[in-house]
C-alpha cells in the first residue's frame, strides 16, 4: 500500500515535469533583443494607488524616468487615499522636472459590483483615454497602456524593451511577473514558492502559445494595446474579478496573442514582514482560484498532500514502516521535486539546498488555501487596501 502511494506521488510529479508546459524551467524572459519600431508609439502608464505615500515617489518616479523615446505620460488613480499619496507623487514629478507628464485623478464613489482596485484602474484608464488627455501628440489616445502597481519599481529600460518586443511580435498584451521582496526568512521560503505555484497553474510557455487555451498575466507590469482592451470590453469586463490580472489575460487572449515572462529588473518594494502578510496575500484569492467549490478545495488539498507531504514522509519514516521500496521511491520523488524548484530559487538568488524545504512550503500553502475557503465561508472574502471584495454573506 505504501509503495502504491509512493508511485502515485511519483507519477504526479512526472506529469508536472514533462506535461505541464515546462513551467519550472523559468525560461520565459524579456531579453531586449527585439528591434526598435519605426516609430515609438504613445504610452500612458496607469497606476492605481490607495494610501501608498511610503513608496509612491520611488515607484512613480521610476516610470517617469523611463528611457523611452516615444510620448509617455502617467496617470495616478488615487483611490481616496488619506495619507497624501497623490501629493507625494506630484512632488516627485516636480522634482524630476516631469510635472506636466503626471496627472492625478481621484476616484469617484465605487459603484456596486466593482472590486476596489478595478474601479481605480478603470478610472485611470478612462482618464488616459479621454480626449486631449492621452500621451499622443495632438491629444490623441495612447496606443498602449502600461498597467502597473503602486509598489512596483521599474528598471530604466523596462518600457522601451516591452514596447519593442510587443510591437515586433504583434502582441495585444505583454506582462512581466515582477520580482517580489525576498529578504527575510519567511520570504525566502514562501515567495519563491508563490512564484513557482503561479507558474504551475499558468505555465508561461502555454500562456505564450497562441494555440493553447491557457491564459494569464501578472498585474504588477502589464502592457496592453488600447484597442485590444477596448475590443475586449475594457476594465468593466473584469470589474468583479479578484484575480484581475489573469482575467485580463484571458479576455485579451480570446482576441489576440499575449506574452507573460519573468522580470529581472522590475521588482516590488513592499516587504512581507513575517508569515502573516504572505499568508494573507495567498488566502485573499486561493479559494477564488478554485471557483469557491468545496469539491475543488478537497481535491486540491488531497493533491497537495500527495505531491508534497507523502514523498518526504515515506523517506524519513522508513525506520517506522520498514518498506524500503516505498522509502526509496519517496526519496527519489523528493529529490525530483526539489530539482524543479532550483531554477525559481536561482531567480531569487537563494541557495539550491533550500529546495529540499519545498515540502514545508507546500504544506504551508495548503494551509493558506484552506484558510482562504474558511474566510469565504465566514463572509470575509477578499479585500484590496481595506476594500471588500467577493465573499459569501454570513
Amino acid at each position: 500500500m505504501l509503495l502504491w502511494l509512493a508511485l502515485a506521488s511519483l507519477a504526479g510529479w512526472a506529469w508536472l515535469v514533462f506535461a505541464q508546459g515546462r513551467f519550472w524551467l523559468c525560461d520565459q524572459r524579456l531579453d531586449g533583443a527585439a528591434p526598435d519600431p519605426a516609430m515609438w508609439p504613445a504610452v500612458t502608464a496607469v497606476v492605481p494607488a490607495r494610501d501608498e505615500v511610503d513608496v509612491i515617489a520611488r515607484t512613480v518616479g521610476s516610470v517617469l524616468r523611463q528611457d523611452y523615446p516615444g510620448p509617455l505620460t502617467v496617470v495616478l488613480a488615487d483611490d481616496e487615499s488619506g495619507d497624501g499619496t497623490g501629493e507625494a507623487a506630484q512632488r516627485e514629478a516636480a522634482r524630476l522636472g516631469a510635472g506636466a507628464r503626471l496627472r492625478v485623478v481621484r476616484t469617484a464613489p465605487r459603484p456596486p459590483g466593482w472590486v476596489g482596485k478595478m474601479w481605480a484602474v478603470h478610472t485611470g484608464v478612462a482618464e488616459a483615454c479621454a480626449p486631449g488627455a492621452g500621451a499622443a501628440e495632438a491629444g490623441g489616445a495612447p496606443a498602449w497602456l502600461l498597467l502597473t502597481d503602486a509598489d512596483v519599481e521599474h528598471g530604466p529600460r523596462t518600457l522601451r524593451r516591452l514596447v519593442a518586443f510587443a510591437e515586433a511580435e504583434r502582441l495585444d498584451l505583454a506582462s512581466l511577473m515582477v520580482r517580489l521582496h525576498c529578504r527575510s526568512a519567511w520570504e525566502r521560503l514562501l515567495i519563491p514558492m508563490f512564484v513557482y505555484g503561479f507558474m504551475t497553474l499558468y505555465p508561461f510557455p502555454r500562456v505564450n502559445d497562441p494555440r493553447a487555451r491557457t491564459a494569464g498575466a501578472a498585474g504588477g507590469c502589464m502592457l496592453v494595446r488600447r484597442t485590444a482592451l477596448e475590443a475586449a470590453g475594457g476594465i468593466a469586463a473584469i470589474r468583479g474579478e479578484i484575480i484581475d490580472d489573469c482575467a485580463l489575460g484571458r479576455i485579451v487572449k480570446a482576441r489576440g496573442p499575449i506574452w507573460l515572462g519573468l522580470a529581472t529588473s522590475e521588482h516590488s518594494v513592499r516587504p512581507y514582514l513575517g508569515l502573516r502578510p504572505i499568508w494573507d496575500m495567498v488566502a485573499r484569492s486561493a479559494f477564488t482560484q478554485l471557483g469557491h467549490s468545496p469539491w475543488a478545495l478537497a481535491g486540491t488539498l488531497l493533491g497537495l498532500a500527495l505531491l508534497y507531504v507523502v514523498p518526504p514522509l515515506l523517506a524519513l519514516a522508513c525506520p517506522l514502516h520498514g518498506d524500503g521500496a516505498a522509502a526509496a521511491v519517496g526519496l527519489g520523488t523528493w529529490l525530483l521535486m526539489a530539482a524543479t524548484w532550483v531554477p525559481t530559487l536561482a531567480l531569487y538568488e537563494q541557495p539550491p539546498l533550500l529546495a529540499l524545504a519545498l515540502p514545508v512550503a507546500g504544506l504551508l500553502y495548503a494551509g493558506m488555501t484552506f484558510d482562504s475557503a474558511r474566510r469565504y465561508w465566514r463572509g470575509q472574502g477578499a479585500t484590496w487596501k481595506g476594500r471588500a471584495g467577493a465573499g459569501r454573506s454570513p
